[in-house]
């Protein structure tokens, strides 16, 4: 099993590092071409800056291919930048993938110097959030299954194969939220 991390920009070599850590027998891949999307299983669209990530889509012809293997049901996971990416509505401006069905607001918990970390339970599991600029779902579709709250509202949540964080799990040395994207990937398979 190869897991994909799309690596244009953001905390690439983190999610690879998570998931190198979860298995050794699973591949971890970097992202940057049509070929590489190919050789992946599932595809994570880690934190970074979502307007530049969407441009950058564009610049290396990644968004429709992307938009069409997660829609024929390849597992993704977006954290926070890439949950932006995947909404369906995103406040002030146009959706990229359009592929989960909930509304967000882009650095909706501060600026840079408001990051802070908490934790919290993520499906039955008690972990450490870490927030850094993370966007706020303001609201979830009715196929929409919140896995973690933070203050009562939604901070993860999952629609069939796609899986969305507002926090950054690849910044801790918890790899449980990883190993539970690669169980996503291989309950497909």
């Amino acid at each position: 099993m190869n897991v994909g991390v799309l690596a244009l920009q953001g905390s690439v070599a983190e999610h690879l590092k998570m998931i190198q850590s979860v298995n050794k027998k699973i591949g971890a891949v970097p992202v940057r071409t049509i070929d590489d999307l190919a050789t992946v299983d599932g595809l994570i669209i880690p934190g970074g800056e979502s307007t530049t990530l969407r441009r950058l889509l564009d610049d290396f012809n990644l968004l429709v291919p992307i938009k069409e293997r997660i829609a024929a049901g390849m597992p993704v996971w977006g954290t926070c930048a890439g949950l932006i990416l995947l909404a369906n509505r995103v406040e002030g401006e146009l959706p990229c993938f359009s592929l989960l069905d909930v509304d967000v607001k882009r650095n909706a918990y501060g600026r840079q110097i408001d990051s802070f970390v908490t934790e919290g339970d993520f499906d039955g599991m008690y972990i450490n959030m870490v927030f850094i600029r993370a966007p706020k779902v303001t609201r979830v579709g009715d196929g929409v299954k919140v896995l973690a709250e933070h203050n009562g509202e939604p901070v993860a949540v999952r629609q069939n194969n796609i899986l969305a964080t507002a926090f950054h799990p690849e910044m801790t040395r918890d790899s449980r939220v990883h190993r539970y994207f690669c169980n996503m990937i291989e309950s497909k398979e």
